[in-house]
């Protein structure tokens, strides 16, 4: 028996104008998807409970088949988690994008796409500036870093569970001037974010990228704090081993988090430029090792992020064409399997950010009933009787052909 997943990461959305009122998924040529919405069954999700943020971290979590309630921390300790990096009982993570803000606005989340040597650059910069033992900045990949609390028994952590950030993707092209950290030892970070633009304003590194015509990472921006989660294994849960693709470190993190071995593609680069097929061909590999393999692609909720409806079709029809199609071929070569498609969260092109709400999720194969339905999309799956309003309990009917 074999189980794929593929996530389109953030591809559920809302009806757009300049798609004479569709989405992506109903104007995109993704015949894979449809068919096996034909061939088994449409519904709706919910992965991102109300008084949890509406991004990738609870999400994500959530459609693996685990309780946010139980199991959420914050989305920088899953990312620790994707680096190796162990957290003590005293110790927090805290995700530092780099970003651009220009007049008080959030003019970039990503500092346009700045690369990894340039954003180590500058975090090294930053660590000599105003890190210490204690505090301890980490490069991950391009915007994507961390900054550590090194606690100790002796000293009480400044942050508990009620501070809270603000993501910046969820605040592009809006005023920063109210978004700053709330709660407990916000005041630290919020320190630490203004010493920042100090720091990086004339950095060479950002010399170069101007005189480049590319946008300065003009301040570190620190969210999605929280210590180390504690999940039980899936394979304990379940009993079926499991692998991940995936070019993006809260899902690394979350693989690591469950049990799964990570499988490092190359070319795969968690935006519009990755190389679809590559993923494809590693997860068609992956399953002759593998009870379960699950493929996650950034693309389509980079392309939301940035209001471009056009390139998050063409994502959608990259992955359909490239993954979704290859691995369900293999999928068929082993007899017994099923297959799931669906994204974490919904991420609107209109507004550029994550958001709250069910997302349509495509299954079929072993046990999976038929329900005749002929494409897959929002509306088909708003109008399943299929629905989990409690997304963490959907992973484990899938996993039965139990949907």
């Amino acid at each position: 028996m074999k189980w794929a997943i593929i996530i389109p990461d953030g591809c559920a959305d809302l009806p757009v104008e300049a798609l004479q009122g569709k989405t992506s998924l109903q104007v995109a040529n993704i015949p894979a998807m449809r068919q096996i919405a034909q061939q088994g069954v449409v519904g709706g999700t919910n992965n991102t409970p109300l008084h949890l943020p509406a991004g990738s971290e609870v999400a994500n979590m959530v459609l693996f088949g685990y309780d946010p309630d139980q199991y959420f921390t914050g989305r920088a300790p899953i990312e620790a988690a994707a680096q190796g990096i162990q957290l003590g009982p005293h110790d927090w993570a805290v995700r530092c994008n780099l970003v651009t803000v220009e007049n008080q606005t959030m003019v970039d989340f990503t500092a346009d796409h700045i690369s990894t040597q340039e954003a180590t650059e500058l975090l090294d910069a930053c660590q000599k500036a105003f890190g210490s033992d204690q505090w301890k900045f980490v490069p991950g990949v391009s915007y994507r870093n961390l900054l550590l609390y090194r606690g100790n028994a002796q000293t009480s952590a400044p942050f508990n569970e009620h501070t809270r950030s603000r993501a910046p993707h969820d605040i592009t092209d809006q005023s920063v001037i109210d978004e700053f950290p709330r709660g407990a030892g916000s005041d630290i970070l919020t320190r630490m974010m203004e010493a920042s633009v100090e720091v990086l304003k004339d950095h060479p590194v950002n010399k170069k990228r101007i005189a480049a015509g590319k946008k300065p990472a003009t301040n570190i921006w620190l969210w999605g704090l929280g210590r180390g989660p504690q999940l039980p294994s899936f394979e304990s849960r379940f009993g079926i081993r499991g692998a991940m693709i995936t070019a993006v470190d809260l899902l690394r993190g979350i693989a690591a988090l469950v049990g799964w071995d990570r499988i490092e593609v190359p070319g795969a680069t968690g935006y519009l430029d990755t190389d679809y097929a590559a993923k494809g061909r590693y997860a068609v590999e992956a399953l002759k090792k593998y009870d379960i393999v699950c493929v996650h692609v950034e693309a389509t909720d980079e392309a939301s992020h940035e209001g471009r409806v056009d390139e998050k079709i063409k994502a959608l029809e990259a992955i359909d064409r490239d993954i979704v199609a290859p691995v369900h071929a293999a999928l068929k070569q082993y007899g017994d399997y099923r297959i799931l498609v669906l994204p974490d969260h919904p991420t609107p092109v209109t507004t550029k950010k994550h958001s709250h709400g069910s997302v349509p999720f495509a299954a079929c194969g072993k046990g999976i009933p038929t329900g005749g339905i002929a494409t897959y999309d929002e509306p088909t799956a708003s109008a399943s009787t299929s629905q989990f309003p409690q997304g963490w309990k959907m992973m484990e009917q899938f996993v039965h052909g139990k949907l």
